[in-house]
């Protein structure tokens, strides 16, 4: 696991954001797509809707999406789970009408060697926040809520949950003013040890690209609901 991680460190850089990589048509597509696909969960807790992005459903945009894709982040595979025929979806569409926790999408074939992620709005209203933080663990979602955290029966697909952030990034204080501009829906004290590398404003059009060790969430930042596409990579 150790030479593993190593490796993936050699990959590791900054978050980036490239402007204007989509087309108005383009998003209009990948709203098409959204409202064609399926739903895989109605999360009413978390109130959000999630769709995976099957391959077939629209073949253009799928190329269009890989070469990009492939423009800023070279050779890749996917790593996106599998569908019910075991062939692998190209990514998740989520429509979520609030926040989403602090977690990592670090996979969950720890054997693996996770790559890059992307995020692409196809609404305007919205931020996420990446934090300088990183975990090798695999998919968690970070919380001090002890019902939380006695979840172990885990459905394919689903983040374990753990407090080992607090153990491990120390005790430092996180920034007030980002927190009450940023991230009201995350305790304060669940932030401790966290720094923030980017806030990523939503903007159509764009894509964000970042290491999927980081820790990262959606801001609080939200008017009725936004939807966005995340893909996952490996090498």
């Amino acid at each position: 696991m150790k030479n593993l991680i190593n490796e993936i460190k050699k990959l590791e850089s900054k978050p980036k954001v490239i402007k204007n990589i989509f087309s108005g048509k383009e998003i209009d597509d990948f709203l098409k797509l959204y409202d064609g696909l399926p739903t895989t969960v109605h999360n009413k807790k978390q109130n959000v809707i999630k769709k995976r992005w099957l391959q077939g459903y629209n073949k253009g945009l799928e190329k269009i999406f890989c070469e990009r894709l492939e423009k800023e982040i070279g050779k890749f595979k996917m790593d996106n789970l599998k569908d019910d025929e075991g062939k692998d979806i190209l990514g998740l569409i989520q429509e979520s009408y609030a926040p989403i926790g602090l977690h990592v999408d670090g996979g969950f074939e720890l054997n693996n060697q996770i790559y890059k992620q992307s995020l692409i709005p196809l609404s305007s209203v919205g931020s996420t926040v990446i934090f300088k933080n990183r975990y090798y663990g695999g998919s968690t979602s970070f919380t001090q809520d002890p019902e939380e955290l006695k979840k172990k029966d885990l459905k394919y697909g689903q983040n374990k949950r753990s407090d080992i952030h607090l153990k491990i990034f120390g005790s430092k204080p996180f920034d007030e003013k980002i927190h009450e501009n940023y991230l009201q829906h995350e305790k304060l004290e669940n932030l401790r040890g966290l720094e923030v590398e980017l806030i990523y404003k939503w903007e159509i059009g764009s894509m964000l690209i970042f290491d999927r060790s980081h820790l990262h969430c959606s801001s609080s930042v939200i008017e009725g609901k936004k939807i966005g596409i995340a893909t996952f990579t490996k090498k």
